[in-house]
């Protein structure tokens, strides 16, 4: 399981991996139950590897957050989710200390705190996660 083949499905809870190409959109399973399901275009999905969190100076890729939670961690779950917000920030903090306090809200934190522990349930791999995307070089 690679963090580029896992979606959030609007709507849906949890997290789903890509499964297979079909010829209205993909076929995804959810990593809460295992049931896989179509999603057309239709659906509001988003990219685990494409999102990205505030901070006062940049946007900090989602996989460069998760690999920072595995290695404080060690790999396993961080907090509940379901915390208080003053915990949440605060732990938040000590992962992303510059985080823009004022366009990431305690729901954002909360979200990410959850597909963390989901993928951490799954035995997902954070330290295979690189800082840097591999980039294909165009030829011209």
């Amino acid at each position: 399981m690679e963090l580029k083949d896992i979606v959030s499905v609007n709507g849906k809870p949890g997290l789903y991996e890509i499964k297979a190409q079909s010829k209205g959109g993909i076929i995804v399973e959810s990593l809460l139950d295992g049931k896989k399901i179509p999603v057309t275009v239709t659906h509001n999905i988003s990219a685990l590897n494409e999102i990205a969190i505030y901070t006062y100076e940049e946007e900090i890729p989602l996989r460069i957050i998760f690999k920072s939670i595995g290695e404080k961690e060690n790999g396993k779950e961080a907090i509940s989710h379901k915390e208080n917000g003053k915990v949440l920030t605060s732990y938040f903090r000590e992962i992303l200390p510059n985080f823009d306090e004022e366009r990431v809200y305690t729901s954002n934190i909360k979200k990410v705190l959850q597909w963390y522990n989901l993928l951490a349930s799954k035995n997902f791999d954070f330290t295979a996660i690189k800082e840097v995307e591999d980039e294909v070089e165009e030829s011209s």
